[in-house]
């Protein structure tokens, strides 16, 4: 997983509008990737429209959103739409920017484990440097975290 100090990865993904998203596109703003396990679940929806509600001080602060799950286009075009999210969900299917970043990994639940995405999320500044790591998010109070850090 990558950790603070390391570079964001370069890397391209598909957002919600089927449009391609450039990791060289994001550097020279302040950038919160956040990687969430299941588009329209109730962890990633709460996570989601935490960032959703609190995007003006975040944006204020300078901060640019981006979400990553491996769930298809339409499954993220539909999850944007419904919650009307301001910022980018990236449709990982292949998890090419999910294991550049390190999330995929082994879970358990249950008693059962398996290979999934790990919630977390990466800030990186504006030179694109990794400053934090939040691997205990609180997807209610998502927004908090990222603006205490």
């Amino acid at each position: 997983m990558l950790k603070v100090g390391d570079k964001l990865p370069q890397f391209e993904g598909t957002n919600q509008d089927g449009e391609t998203v450039h990791s060289e596109n994001l550097i020279g703003k302040k950038l919160v990737v956040f990687f969430y396990p299941k588009a329209n679940t109730p962890g990633c929806t709460a996570e989601a429209c935490n960032l959703r509600d609190n995007y003006s001080e975040l944006k204020k602060q300078g901060f640019e959103l981006l979400g990553v799950s491996a769930d298809p286009v339409k499954s993220q075009k539909k999850f944007s739409e419904k919650f009307e999210f301001p910022f980018d969900i990236i449709a990982d299917e292949t998890r090419d920017v999910i294991e550049k970043f390190g999330v995929w990994q082994l879970k358990k639940f249950m008693g059962k484990e398996f290979m999934g995405i790990v919630r977390t999320t990466f800030v990186f500044d504006e030179n694109g440097i990794c400053t934090e790591v939040i691997d205990k998010v609180k997807t209610k109070d998502h927004a908090a975290q990222i603006l205490e850090g």
